[in-house]
């Protein structure tokens, strides 16, 4: 007996409440907007600038311990990660620890670097300081431009890739659904305060390209359908594109938000915003990949007289079962 999350031969109306789906995507969306320009977001050291002291122990590495000891200095965001090296001895245990820069200053000063060497060293009086490295505002302003260029070239390259698999209406459904995504969890950080670096950058890319996968297969199905009901509406193949690929969405996201909850919850505090990220990126996606990208594809319309067999069309795995 196999598990089902979807029923068979399902055939719910996803357009029965196209006002209320839409409308509240266009309020998260303008809410999300004001919420990155009235609170801003919570930038980490990797945007702020700061100091990196890499540190060498023959003792584990204790996380808490170490910003335990390094609490009481008032530094602000101190970020402290292990790092693991297939090359490392039994005795060579290292970690980061990510300063932010202080007062505006262009890095961390001689100082106040002294002074977590000095908390370290008296819970661990053989730990080590190999390295101490700084990351100046100008380099931490290029950082940010590089993490806008990076999501925008990955929005262009999906509005050519979909404008020459499909049609230019699928291709921009397919990008503002995307734009919806990414917008909306960028809010959601602005809102909650959640600290943003280079990891959520990393987590938006990943957000896109799983986004664009449901999307694709969605529009596959459509594209396929349209060929084989030439006087069915529009409005109905969708319909009957989006249930008869129900299953495979539904069982691809629970897949992925099973081992992403287990993350978030086992993880510790290094990975978890960028957990959060994919966790809300993929239950945001899937929700517009069904309402945002396929209403837009309705309101522009497309056209009935493809004549050509559908032999590429990726779907598949369209029928499996959740």
């Amino acid at each position: 007996m196999r598990l089902k999350l979807v029923p068979d031969n399902t055939s719910w109306d996803f357009f029965g409440r196209l006002p209320i789906t839409v409308g509240l995507s266009s309020m998260l969306v303008v809410a999300s907007i004001i919420a990155f320009f009235a609170m801003g977001l919570n930038f980490g050291i990797d945007f702020r600038g700061g100091t990196t002291i890499r540190t060498e122990s023959s003792v584990a590495v204790d996380v808490g311990e170490y910003r335990d000891a390094i609490a009481p200095l008032g530094l602000g965001d101190v970020s402290i990660t292990e790092v693991f090296d297939p090359n490392f001895g039994p005795d060579q245990n290292v970690a980061m620890v990510r300063i932010e820069a202080q007062s505006d200053t262009e890095s961390v000063t001689p100082e106040t670097i002294a002074a977590v060497e000095g908390a370290l060293q008296q819970i661990d009086p053989g730990i080590t300081f190999p390295s101490v490295e700084s990351v100046g505002p100008k380099v931490s302003g290029e950082l940010v431009m590089t993490a806008i260029y990076s999501v925008l070239a990955a929005l262009f390259a999906v509005l050519v890739y979909i404008w020459l698999r499909f049609e230019w209406q699928f291709s921009v459904g397919a990008v503002v659904s995307l734009v919806h995504d990414v917008m909306i969890t960028i809010g959601v950080f602005a809102v909650f305060q959640i600290k943003f670096d280079l990891a959520i950058i990393a987590a938006l890319l990943t957000i896109v390209g799983y986004s664009l996968n449901d999307t694709v297969i969605v529009y596959d199905r459509v594209r396929e359908n349209l060929r084989r009901y030439k006087v069915m509406s529009l409005k109905d193949v969708l319909n009957l594109s989006i249930n008869e690929t129900m299953s495979r969405t539904v069982m691809t996201s629970s897949t992925t938000l099973v081992a992403l909850i287990a993350l978030l919850v086992l993880g510790g505090d290094v990975i978890r915003g960028f957990v959060f990220a994919m966790i809300f990126g993929i239950v945001i996606g899937t929700y517009s990949s069904v309402f945002i990208a396929s209403a837009l594809l309705l309101r522009l319309g497309v056209k009935r007289d493809w004549s050509k067999p559908d032999g590429e069309a990726g779907t598949q795995f369209a029928d499996v079962d959740a």
